[in-house]
């Protein structure tokens, strides 16, 4: 007669192996229990930064300039999910500002098809984040905000450079001119 069951030994490996899985399976699947899901955190997945001032959102913001006291154009996008019209103020340094009007439930893009808002002053040296105080005018709200400066060495931001600036690193007409009289005669 043949015998099938278990011996003791061989039932006590089964139950060590079954434990085994079964701590393995909880460790794998434990992960998302323990640590945040990064889908559930809001961030800014650009260069700019965002903020939210009652039913205004910015998004994408950022401040292009070519220095720490020199014009800076802030381009993004900015919400109004309100029923009506709002202008929203952008305060920067040393008293800057720009104003930004949004139609109701629309949107402004801060880009080559809108006036350009731009601060007097930047407040900062490209590659460094300022202060901007966002202000609503409708429920007069004030949020401040961190945003980054950018100066013009990458092709992207060039075009949005406050008139007048030069992107860094780049000669201007007279430096040119003045660096290509001499070797032209040699």
């Amino acid at each position: 007669m043949r015998f099938t069951a278990m011996n003791r030994g061989q039932r006590g490996k089964l139950a060590m192996a079954a434990a085994a899985l079964s701590v393995g399976l909880l460790a794998l699947t434990g992960c998302g229990y323990v640590n945040a899901q990064q889908t559930s955190q809001q961030y800014a997945a650009s260069d700019g930064t965002r903020a939210d001032v009652g039913p205004v959102q910015l998004r994408n913001m950022l401040i292009v300039s070519t220095g720490e006291n020199e014009p800076g154009r802030l381009i993004g996008a900015v919400y109004n999910s309100s029923s009506k019209d709002v202008k929203v103020t952008l305060k920067g340094a040393e008293g800057s500002q720009t104003e930004v009007s949004v139609k109701q439930n629309s949107y402004t893009l801060l880009n080559d098809s809108t006036d350009a808002a731009t601060l007097s002053t930047t407040g900062g040296k490209p590659g460094s984040l300022v202060d901007v105080q966002v202000t609503e005018d409708g429920t007069n709200v004030s949020k401040s905000f961190k945003v980054p400066v950018v100066d013009g060495t990458l092709k992207e931001y060039e075009s949005y450079l406050p008139a007048g600036s030069t992107p860094t690193g780049t000669p201007t007409p007279s430096e040119t001119a003045t660096t290509a009289a001499p070797s032209e005669g040699h």
